[in-house]
């Protein structure tokens, strides 16, 4: 199969066996995986590592299409096949295309995690989201307006100010907020977390619809790393695998 994998000098496409899972994991096509930006900073202690850590497939021993948010602690999905934990997987959203679904699970499911988990939103609410045309900060104003909540605009008091950006935003936003979550660095007063796969909160969400920058297929690996750290770019870069009908092994 190919894969994408990360070594000392940088990236490589490479061939590999079909690999195979384990207990309480299965085996994916793999036909969209969504890239984080910072991403390849990640995986450095433990290199050869294949990057990109959401997907969107198909488990092979079931025929059923799903997505997931991958553990950060082990080798991604840029690939034709990955073995993925079954706990991290929801079912595909129907709406969505591959590739957009596989931009879903990050943002959504930190999304989730900060409103619902952390944050605590209740319907009627009014709720702050800052960065909120951001790969993270799109998704939560979305969630937010579905699970009821009252948006406001930056300088508003709120009961929930759910921070994407940290910085001036966040110190200017907290002093007019009830409870105050974050996911972009520690403050006082503020619950600061990291996004956790799960895949019973990823089906729990609901309709929602990340942005996509760019797609690129799986050769074209080097280019679509490059594209998340330019200026500009708006919403998620994703690699586009294929169906697996002709995924070698």
């Amino acid at each position: 199969m190919r894969t994408v994998r990360l070594h000392a000098d940088g990236l490589r496409l490479e061939e590999l066996p079909r690999p195979e899972p384990g207990p309480d994991e299965v085996l994916v096509r793999v036909h969209a995986a969504a890239i984080t930006r910072d991403e390849l900073t990640w995986p450095t202690d433990r290199l050869p590592a294949t990057p990109s850590y959401e997907l969107a497939g198909v488990v092979e021993s079931t025929g059923e299409a799903v997505i997931g948010l991958t553990p950060f602690d082990r080798d991604g999905v840029a690939a034709e096949w990955a073995v993925v934990p079954r706990s991290v997987l929801a079912p595909k959203p129907s709406g969505l295309s591959d590739e957009e679904a596989a931009a879903l699970p990050m943002p959504g499911l930190s999304a989730w995690q900060g409103l619902v988990v952390h944050g605590r939103l209740r319907a009627g609410e009014r709720v702050l989201v800052t960065g909120r045309h951001g790969g993270v900060g799109h998704v939560a104003v979305q969630l937010a307006e579905r699970l009821g909540g009252v948006l406001v605009d930056d300088g508003e008091s709120c009961d929930l100010l759910f921070d994407t950006t940290g910085g001036e935003a966040l110190a200017r936003s907290a002093e007019t907020a009830g409870r105050i979550v974050t996911i972009a660095e520690e403050a006082p007063n503020a619950h600061y977390f990291v996004v956790e796969p799960d895949g019973a909160q990823l089906a729990a969400l609901p309709e929602l619809h990340p942005q996509i920058d760019t797609i690129f297929p799986l050769e074209e690996f080097a280019a679509a790393f490059a594209r998340t750290a330019q200026r500009g770019k708006r919403g998620k870069v994703v690699l586009r695998i294929g169906d697996g009908a002709a995924a070698a092994d």
